[in-house]
């Protein structure tokens, strides 16, 4: 593959892009099928959408039917489009793909041909219908295997092994166990598997925002993106990176994978940045750092949010989950922002030059691209149905398009955008089908309050150490899987140990709503870097692909440049102030001032450069004085202020002295 060279700004094309999806995202990795075949893929993704919308319209059918048409959509066009291993035929489709397509369109409508008989059945199934469930317990796991990933697969096969042969377990994992009957029954024909909350939420809200998120980019929302990051941050010090950190957190409110907002934003910015003068692996770390962010930027958050609402419970709104998420995600890039700022002024890098900017008119007066997105936030903000604001985001996208003179819009980019759309979703309905797997083997046998004592019972009690376990374990959890499946499976193994420890031998129905978010938080937060935490740093990876750096260096640069996001989760929990629930205005004020403060000196210090560059000592002091600063106690903040206000007045003077220094030398 091509990549940019040192000494010019090459752009990809969209076959190097699509190259560097298919090596890094799995979700990518799809045919390009023709003829019939691909008329037929077509049909069924476009009638996929429009079941989807119709039933947004006009209600949902009864959950069994609704989860169970979602999934065999999803599952007959994964086995359509993507081939039996990575470097499988992509022109055509073998002949078993096509029999494994048959049987899942089958085993779709199952439960629409039988509706009457499994709903009076009493939980009790029949010799056809255990071979049925078996079946598409089997489709679930091959097709999570081909559209998401090896790592979700083999976690979810490992759970159902686990619900099998419980009774030979050790002690603290050991339960009665499940016959395969029981377990087919569990996964099938019950809400607590399969058809259970996660793929609920995909056959909802989800597959509503990813449409929404089509006909954005059929609008040309998406470049314009990139244009209003140049045209805000490109002159500043450093520009290129800061355009960088603005445009992929913008990105992030429509897409859902950290790798692909890499290689739709990365492949300008990277460029840019290396021919200002950043090294190959800072400029792919940029990248990778500010892209991942993009899955806890609100108002989407990679879909988590909408499933947070649904595992928290409890009332909770996705509007809580949103505004919640605002704050910690607001530090997170400020913290990137922070330290490319320092990494610039150490290096003497410019900004953009006016010929290199775009012009600022023309570009704030395509402003009104914004609206859709704006739209819905203030619909949620209002209190309209999550679904109902997606509709209407969607509908404005289309008024939007049509008024869009740069772009060309009619009924065909409408189709193109259901068909996208729907497209995007098939990762989604298999990571989330495959999650229900896990999900309803830790519902069935308590797994997720044993892990938890576990935890609690192996860091003696400790909250730090426990919560340094958890990280340990979400980062591990997170390598490898898409944002949905990575949250649904942090949430479900490793967040209950937070809980258990934050509110002991408290009843599920009274822990307080601001535990279960920062316990959920934590592992999402976590789940989430493990993007760009090396060995496994899918997105740092696919960044060095297109800065042509190393890529383990650039995923040790872009977890340095993340720093704040290994910080982020433990303030949530020990000052739940972060999230804005049930708190005092000035307390949010005060936390987020002392933790800003507390990134500027973290930035200076693992960056090395703040005013002037700074020694090893310095460093360590700015560094301790950022962690007091940030750690939520009135005596730590001030404590870290006063170290801060030293150390400030120390750069001032020797910068001064050092400057009068060269006017003598000079003169």
């Amino acid at each position: 593959m091509n990549t940019t060279t040192d000494n010019q700004l090459e752009m990809l094309t969209e076959e190097q892009k699509q190259e560097l999806l298919e090596k890094y995202d799995t979700e990518s990795n799809v045919r390009k099928v023709s003829g019939v075949v691909k008329w037929i893929v077509f049909g069924l993704l476009l009638a996929f959408s429009l079941f989807q919308l119709y039933t947004a319209i006009f209600g949902q059918f009864t959950a069994y039917l609704q989860r169970s048409i979602h999934l065999g959509f999803g599952l007959t066009i994964i086995f359509l489009l993507y081939p039996i291993r990575k470097k499988g035929p992509k022109t055509k489709v073998p002949f078993y793909d096509y029999l494994l397509a048959i049987i899942a369109a089958i085993t779709g409508i199952y439960w629409t041909l039988n509706y009457e008989r499994l709903v009076t059945s009493l939980g009790q199934i029949n010799q056809t219908d255990f071979i049925v469930g078996a079946i598409v317990i089997l489709l679930v796991l091959e097709a999570a295997r081909r559209a998401v990933g090896l790592p979700i697969t083999i976690i979810a096969a490992l759970f159902l092994v686990y619900a099998f042969f419980g009774p030979y377990m050790p002690d603290f994992l050991a339960h009665r166990g499940q016959s395969l009957e029981q377990i087919v029954n569990l996964m099938y024909f019950s809400t607590d598997g399969i058809l259970g909350t996660p793929i609920s939420v995909s056959a909802t809200y989800i597959f509503a925002f990813l449409l929404f998120g089509a006909f954005l980019v059929k609008t040309g929302v998406g470049s314009y993106f990139n244009d209003l990051a140049v045209a805000i941050a490109g002159k500043l010090v450093g520009g290129p990176a800061k355009v960088a950190i603005f445009s992929s957190a913008l990105q992030g409110t429509i897409s859902g994978s950290s790798v692909a907002n890499v290689v739709t934003s990365g492949s300008y910015t990277i460029p840019m940045m290396k021919k200002l003068g950043y090294k190959k692996e800072f400029a792919g770390a940029v990248e990778a750092a500010a892209s991942t962010g993009g899955q806890i930027m609100p108002p989407i958050m990679g879909a988590a949010a909408f499933l947070m609402v649904e595992f928290i419970g409890r009332g909770i709104t996705y509007w809580d989950i949103a505004k919640a998420a605002i704050i910690p995600a607001l530090l997170y890039f400020s913290g990137i922002w922070i330290m490319t700022h320092f990494e610039a002024k150490k290096l003497g890098l410019r900004g953009l030059s006016e010929d290199e900017l775009p012009n600022l008119k023309e570009v704030f007066k395509k402003l009104y691209l914004l609206i859709p997105i704006l739209l819905i936030i203030v619909l949620m903000m209002i209190g309209v149905p999550v679904i109902h604001a997606a509709l209407y985001g969607i509908l404005s996208c289309i008024i939007i398009g049509f008024i869009n003179k740069d772009v060309k819009f009619g009924v065909k980019d409408i189709i193109e955008a259901l068909v996208d759309g729907a497209r995007t979703a098939l990762a989604v309905v298999a990571a989330t089908a495959c999650a229900g797997i896990i999900v309803g083997v830790v519902v069935k046998t308590g797994l997720g309050l044993s892990l938890a004592n576990s935890l609690v019972e192996l860091a003696g009690g400790n909250i730090l150490l426990t919560l340094f376990f958890v990280m340990i374990a979400s980062l591990i959890l997170g390598m490898g899987s898409p944002t949905t499946a990575n949250y649904v499976i942090t949430s479900t193994i490793a967040a209950p140990a937070i809980v258990t420890l934050l509110a002991p031998d408290v009843p599920q129905a009274a822990i307080p709503v601001v535990v279960l978010l920062s316990a959920h938080f934590f592992v999402f937060y976590f789940g989430i870097i493990a993007d760009i935490t090396p060995p496994v740093a899918l997105a740092a990876f696919a960044a060095s692909g297109i800065s042509g750096g190393d890529p383990i260096r650039t995923g040790v640069n872009s977890a340095k440049l993340a720093i704040a996001a290994f910080i982020i989760p433990y303030m949530i929990v020990f000052s739940p102030a972060l999230l804005m629930i049930d708190v005092a205005l000035l307390e949010v004020i005060w936390v987020v001032f002392t933790a800003f403060m507390g990134m500027i000196a973290i930035g200076a210090g693992v960056i090395g450069y703040w005013y002037r560059k700074i020694n090893w000592l310095e460093r360590i002091i700015l560094i301790i004085a950022g962690l007091l600063m940030i750690y939520p106690e009135s005596f730590s903040d001030i404590a870290g202020l006063i170290i801060f206000g030293i150390m400030f007045a120390i750069q001032m003077f020797t910068k001064s002295k050092g400057n009068n220094k060269i006017k003598t030398t000079l003169g």
